[in-house]
Parts: C-alpha cells; sequence; structure tokens
C-alpha cells in the first residue's frame, strides 16, 4: 500500500509539471495557437553595437536591461555586407538575407527608365493614404495623386509573410516608423498595414497598397484638424538633459532651403520623437487587438529618432547620450504597457539596428585618426572630368554618386559595354581616392576574392539599378560636408546589437559570433514556421533553453 500511495505522489507530480509546461507560453512555442500572442521586434536606427555597452550603467531596470539582464544578449553582431543603409538593413533583418538574396541595395537608386533617382519603396501604382489635411478631405486621404509606396522591389519575402502564410492569414502583422521603407520592407508582402509618418505634419499615413483609407483610430490620432492631433504636443519644447541642460528645442524654425521646417526635421531628431512613436505603437496594439488573436502576431517598430539626430553629431556626442538614456525610459514605460496588456509571459521581443555610424570626422581627427569629410559633389565633377578625358567626350558619366556607391549613364557610356564602362568608372574613383572598387558586373558575376572584404561586397549585390560602381572607401571618411555617415563594410558600420527576450529563451550574454540575418531565421524555427525564402541565416541555439521532454516513470515504480 506505500509502495503504491508513493507511485500514486510521484505521478500525480509528474502530471501537475506536465499541465504547467504546457500552461506556460512559450514552453511549447508555436504560432499556430498564439504562443507567444505577440512578438515585438524593436529596430533602432543608427544604434552602433557598444552603445550598450557604454551606457549599461547609466541605464534603468526596466528599458534595455530587460534584454542586457533578463534576455538573451549576442554582443558580436555584424552585418556581413557593405551597403550598411536603412533601407538594405530592415530588408535584412526580415527576410534573414542580405542585398544578394533580398535585392535592397541603398535607399534609393538611379532608374534608367525614368532617367530619375526613385526610392526603395516608390511605387507608382499606389497613392499615399493620409495627410495633406489642409485639402478636401476626398483629396487628402488619397494623398493629392502623390506616388505611394510598397514592399515590390523586394526579391524574397519576409517573417511577417511566412507567419501570414502558416497561419492562413489568421497572424496579424505590422510595422511602424517615422520612415516609409523602414516601415514597409520589415512589413513584407502581406503585413496588414505599414505606418509611417507625413513629414511636414507628424501625422501618420500608409498606401493603397495596404487600405483606400485610414483607420478610424488612426484619424483620431492625427486629429481632425490641424493642431489638434497628438504630434502637436511635441512642437516647442525644450530637451533636457539629465542635469537640466538644454540641448534642442522643437520651437519651430526655417528649414535649409529657408521654408518652415516640419515635424521630422524638428521633433524627429529629439527624444520626443521616440514617445511619439511608442504612443502610436501603443494606440496599435489596443485598437487592432494584437496579442487577443487565434495566432501569434507580429509588431515590428522602427524608431528613427536616432539616426536624423546621429548624423548631425555623431556617435560620441552628450546629445547621443541623452537620446540612449531616454529611449530607455520609453521602452521601460513601453515594456510595461505590454505586461499590463497582454503580460510578458505571452511576449518575445527581439532588439537590433539597421546600422552603425562613423565617429564624427572632427572628433576622429582630435585622437589623430585619418578621418575626413568628403564633397561628394566635387568628387563626382573630377570622376566625370577624368572620364571625359579618356573617352574624349564631356558628359555626366556617373549621374549621382550616394557615396561610395557611384549610378551611372548609360547613355553617356553609349557604345561600350555595361562591364567596361563599369570599369573604367571604378578606376576613376580610385584616381579620385577610393580604395577601391567592384561594379555591378563583377558582383553579377561573383568576381570577387575570397577574404572578408568580398564577401561582404558580394552580399552587397543587387540586379536594381541600372548600371552601377560600389567603391570601397577609406576608414573614417564619409560622404558629406558636415556630420557624419554610415554605407561602409568596417566595423562602427557593421556593427549592431541582437538581444531577445521570452520564456523559450536562455538569459545570458553570448560572445559567439551572429549575423542580423539570424533574427528571422531563429524566430521562424521557434515558431515552427518556415524561415523566408531566401534566408541564409542560422537558428542562435546557444541561446535557447533545453527543450522539456516528460518522463515516462519506470515499469517496477519501487525505487
Amino acid at each position: 500500500m506505500r509502495l503504491s500511495r508513493s507511485l500514486y505522489v510521484v505521478l500525480v507530480l509528474l502530471g501537475l509539471t506536465l499541465v504547467l509546461l504546457c500552461s506556460i507560453p512559450g514552453a511549447f512555442a508555436s504560432a499556430y495557437n498564439a504562443r507567444p500572442k505577440l512578438i515585438v521586434v524593436i529596430v533602432i536606427d543608427q544604434f552602433r553595437g557598444d552603445y550598450l555597452e557604454r551606457y549599461r550603467d547609466q541605464f534603468g531596470d526596466g528599458g534595455f536591461r530587460v534584454f542586457l539582464d533578463r534576455g538573451a544578449y549576442f554582443t558580436d553582431c555584424n552585418y556581413d555586407y557593405a551597403n550598411t543603409r536603412t533601407a538594405p538593413g530592415h530588408a535584412t533583418l526580415f527576410t534573414g538575407s542580405y542585398t544578394s538574396g533580398h535585392g535592397i541595395v541603398a535607399n534609393e537608386w538611379w532608374d534608367p527608365q525614368k532617367k530619375k533617382r526613385v526610392t526603395s519603396v516608390e511605387d507608382d501604382t499606389t497613392k499615399l493614404v493620409g495627410g495633406d489635411r489642409d485639402l478636401k478631405p476626398a483629396q487628402a486621404e488619397l494623398g493629392r495623386g502623390t506616388p505611394g509606396t510598397s514592399p515590390h522591389n523586394l526579391l524574397s519575402d519576409t517573417l511577417g509573410d511566412e507567419l501570414k502564410l502558416a497561419t492562413g492569414g489568421k497572424a496579424r502583422v505590422f510595422a511602424i516608423s517615422l520612415k516609409d521603407r523602414a516601415a514597409v520592407l520589415p512589413a513584407g508582402f502581406s503585413g496588414d498595414a505599414a505606418y509611417w509618418i507625413d513629414p511636414k505634419t507628424g501625422d501618420w499615413i500608409t498606401s493603397t497598397y495596404y487600405r483606400p483609407d485610414l483607420p478610424e483610430w488612426v484619424r483620431n490620432f492625427n486629429g481632425r484638424r490641424p493642431g489638434e492631433g497628438r504630434a502637436a504636443k511635441f512642437w516647442n519644447r525644450e530637451w533636457k538633459d539629465s542635469d537640466g541642460n538644454t540641448l534642442s528645442s522643437t520651437a519651430p524654425r526655417n528649414g535649409k532651403d529657408g521654408a518652415p521646417a516640419g515635424f521630422y526635421e524638428v521633433v524627429g531628431s529629439t527624444t520626443f520623437a521616440n514617445d511619439y512613436q511608442l504612443e502610436f505603437a501603443k494606440e496599435l496594439v489596443l485598437y487592432e487587438k494584437l496579442g487577443a488573436g487565434p495566432a501569434t502576431d507580429l509588431l515590428m517598430i522602427s524608431l528613427s529618432a536616432n539616426d536624423i539626430l546621429g548624423h548631425q553629431v555623431g556617435p560620441d556626442s552628450p546629445q547621443m547620450r541623452s537620446m540612449a538614456l531616454e529611449l530607455d525610459r520609453s521602452l521601460a514605460e513601453f515594456f510595461g504597457f505590454l505586461g499590463h496588456q497582454i503580460g510578458m509571459a505571452n511576449v518575445w521581443m527581439a532588439l537590433s539596428a539597421d546600422h552603425g555610424v562613423a565617429p564624427l570626422p572632427e572628433f576622429a581627427k582630435t585622437l589623430r585618426l585619418p578621418a575626413a569629410n568628403l564633397d561628394t559633389k566635387a568628387l563626382r565633377e573630377q570622376i566625370n572630368s577624368l572620364l571625359s578625358k579618356k573617352y574624349a567626350k564631356k558628359a555626366d558619366y556617373v549621374l549621382d554618386l550616394d557615396y561610395p556607391l557611384a549610378w551611372l549613364s548609360e547613355d553617356a557610356f553609349a557604345g561600350h559595354k555595361e562591364s567596361d564602362a563599369e570599369a573604367d568608372a571604378g578606376e576613376a574613383m580610385k584616381q579620385a581616392g577610393l580604395a577601391g572598387y567592384f561594379t555591378k558586373s563583377q558582383l553579377a558575376r561573383g568576381e570577387t576574392p575570397a577574404t572578408e572584404i568580398g564577401r561582404r561586397y558580394a552580399h552587397s549585390y543587387s540586379p536594381e539599378g541600372g548600371w552601377y560602381v560600389i567603391g570601397i572607401p577609406t576608414p573614417f571618411n564619409v560622404g558629406i560636408m558636415k556630420g557624419t555617415d554610415h554605407a561602409t563594410p568596417f566595423s562602427y558600420d557593421t556593427h549592431v546589437p541582437l538581444a531577445f527576450y521570452g520564456l523559450v529563451f536562455q538569459p545570458g550574454t553570448y560572445r559567439t559570433h551572429a549575423e542580423p540575418v539570424d533574427l528571422a531565421v531563429t524566430l521562424a524555427s521557434l515558431l515552427g514556421i518556415n524561415a523566408p525564402a531566401k534566408a541564409t541565416g542560422r537558428v542562435l541555439t546557444e541561446a535557447l533553453l533545453p527543450p522539456h521532454h516528460a518522463i515516462a516513470p519506470s515499469a517496477g515504480g519501487t525505487q
């Protein structure tokens, strides 16, 4: 009788353990039954990988420390390509592939058919939805006929697309950012909506690709008349650091062109922009009922303020320190909202960035580093002059120089093969001071050396954009006359954070090599869905909790 009772107690305890494990969201994760209920991926535009360590001892408990102390944090995460810009970065994070897979080579490129520069998400078959409230309502809803946006340039699907496919469309997928490209590319082809702001007013807008009009809750957030929406409260404010020093003001001012500067320019470069975005994110969670459906939902938030400010003041300025600390506070408040609304046991989160940034050249030079701000207009003229001498014909051979990427005129090179024209342009770029180059034709043929740098440029290839040459810059040289920039294969541009939080992750600091392409692949594996079609990342198994196995009682049961 005593043995039977002991066996009974053991079996009851085992049963309770199994019930408990099954009741823990994430212990047996599956997108199909909403475990977890919601995944939130936070991408901070231009947030270098060293920032988390630089300011770690100054962070509070509920923001970045959620990832650092209670999450899986990868310290050695680097992009393995050269074109470290916003659009390629966001495409990389959510397709799990580099430009050679997803096709997004830059924020903008030269369109040889249209004979103008186009954006990575521009789509003439769509219209903008929202904004311009000074127009008649019918006109405003369709954005005065302005071309809209879509993910039509992507050559791969995304994590959100695979989540939609796997769940028969039941999963809800949304993306938001101040920038269109940072919302549209993460949302993928099948996202329920992507939202970004009208640069002038700060109103949230979208494209007819997603929906014909704005939802009622978005219209209420924007306000029915100018000055009534949530954006209004962020004007005429002083941004101060923790010591009370004024860092900047959002008082109205004129821009570089002499016209009144818009919300994006004035408020966008302050910490108030992060608060504004996270307020919108909370409204989206509430009104779209994220985390309340039969399948796992996905929300992607790209915070843009860091990039807008960082180009102006560089990564080592007091303003950037204050931006990081204030964002820490804002994230803590947002995570508290998620805990109250959904429960953190029902949420997984991931954190990363689309690229880093070079140190401000004028600061780097004080440390005797060979840094420089380059005049790309003068550089383009020099390259065109060299090519004009070679071909004995004056022309704009380089139509556009988005340093270090040069877009060529097929008309100017008429009668010459693409490969020859690109090689000649590359040689001219070397004579003008670049360290080297790779042509589009070389990259298309896979003609890159079997080296670290060769692989990074091979990963930067895209068939889009006509004829082009990607120059190899000199470290610490940036292609703008004032401020700083990114778009190189060097560590200050490629090194970004990568961290996860949720019940399936083993908390700790991981110094194994990781890449941004691993984010989508890891989440897809945990959810039991396919990775995006062209994904090349790996599942970060070292950061996952060991699987739970039911323990079968022994046959005799007498011990």
